[in-house]
């Protein structure tokens, strides 16, 4: 199973960007698939994920209507479309998937099995 996480870049503050997690080894519409990030010196947090094939989506209250999780199966990918970005949104950013996730603890990192590569994103002001 790999996991391509892409599509981060430094863009100024209100701008937007659009990640990719491209998936082989892994039917991602079968699975629970989140973005996490970890900005420096921070532990990793959680951001946005689909839990299991369905449309159930969460968000981190941080980026709650800025964010949007989508999915497209036909590619085999998971985007996050990041709009009016802050600088505090600078930081790694990974997908995650695992088809073993239950509902109650889909937004802590240790329930994913499989991890991208990361993306770098950066907020400038």
């Amino acid at each position: 199973v790999q996991l391509q996480a892409s599509g981060g870049g430094m863009v100024q503050v209100g701008g937007s960007l659009r990640l990719s997690c491209a998936a082989s080894g892994i039917t991602l519409s079968r699975n629970s698939v989140a973005w996490f990030r970890r900005a420096p010196g921070e532990e990793r947090e959680f951001v946005a994920r689909f839990f299991r094939s369905g449309g159930n989506t969460l968000y981190a209250d941080s980026v709650k209507g800025r964010f949007t999780i989508s999915r497209d199966n036909a590619k085999n990918t998971v985007s996050l479309q990041m709009n009016n970005l802050k600088p505090e949104d600078t930081a790694v950013y990974y997908c995650a998937a695992s088809s073993r996730v239950i509902l109650s603890s889909s937004s802590d990192f240790r329930a994913y099995e499989y991890w991208g590569q990361g993306t770098l994103v950066t907020v400038s002001s």
